[in-house]
């Protein structure tokens, strides 16, 4: 199981691994960390003229653009770690049999950048708020606790298929399809109040629905749903646990497969 002891003595590497990967991740573009806030950015406008001003999917009464860059920003995080995490172990394979150090370690790593990306994106859209007419409030405050959920829920993701992509290569595809499929599963480029409320409990079966909502909840001034927020944050700790418990039995045998 997870050992945290092992984690905090190992922390030094750990922090060189997440400075690499973000120096990796930008190295050798014209644009550099522009891209922080272009990917964002893009996104906003190809879903705003697509889905806003074409389909003219309704935003609950905001500005389309800003309802739909709030929801990417936990969406980014999530796919961006998620994909990151459980590409992390074949990734990392020349190290893996030089020396020995707490494996867990790869994956856990590899979500630094997408801190990273999110704290700028954020900054960004607080920005763009008053342009918008929308101001701030309180429930900004919750931002660092919905971040720490999705980065949860995205680790477990991850870690599962970190381990699973090791023995199975096909897992690489079908990690893909997933993160595609969930995208439009989650109330990103449209509001949970879309569906039926005789069908919105499905909704609770996705953890990362409530925690999208819950950005645009802060974001935008909105109130929070208390209970889906719960399950998601339960779900999102059960699918962690879960998926370091596998990764940690399969472990050992890493050098021998990679």
């Amino acid at each position: 199981m997870l050992n945290l002891g092992e984690l905090r003595e190992c922390r030094e590497l750990l922090w060189v691994l997440i400075l690499r990967d973000i120096k990796v991740r930008y190295k050798q573009t014209v644009m550099g960390a522009a891209w922080v806030i272009l990917r964002p950015l893009l996104g906003m406008t190809v879903f705003t003229l697509v889905f806003g001003m074409l389909v003219k999917v309704p935003s609950d009464g905001y500005p389309y653009a800003i309802f739909v860059f709030s929801a990417l920003l936990p969406w980014n995080l999530f796919a961006g770690s998620a994909g990151a995490a459980g590409n992390s172990i074949v990734g990392s394979s020349g190290l893996i049999g030089k020396v020995y150090f707490p494996r867990l370690i790869i994956p856990v790593a590899s979500v630094g950048s997408g801190i990273v990306d999110l704290a700028v994106s954020s900054l960004f859209l607080l920005i763009l708020l008053p342009l918008f007419g929308v101001g701030w409030s309180a429930n900004l405050l919750a931002v660092p606790f919905l971040t720490l959920a999705v980065l949860f829920l995205a680790l477990g993701v991850g870690i599962l298929f970190s381990a699973l992509i090791v023995a199975y290569r096909d897992f690489i595809a079908v990690m893909v399809f997933l993160l595609q499929f969930w995208m439009f599963a989650t109330p990103v480029v449209y509001p949970s109040s879309l569906v039926p409320e005789t069908w919105r409990w499905v909704l609770h079966l996705n953890p990362m629905a409530a925690l999208v909502e819950g950005f645009r909840s802060a974001f935008l001034g909105k109130p929070f749903d208390g209970v889906g927020l719960s399950i998601s944050v339960v779900m999102a700790g059960a699918i962690f646990l879960a998926g370091v418990a596998y990764f940690e039995r399969v472990a050992g045998k890493f050098a021998d497969v990679i």
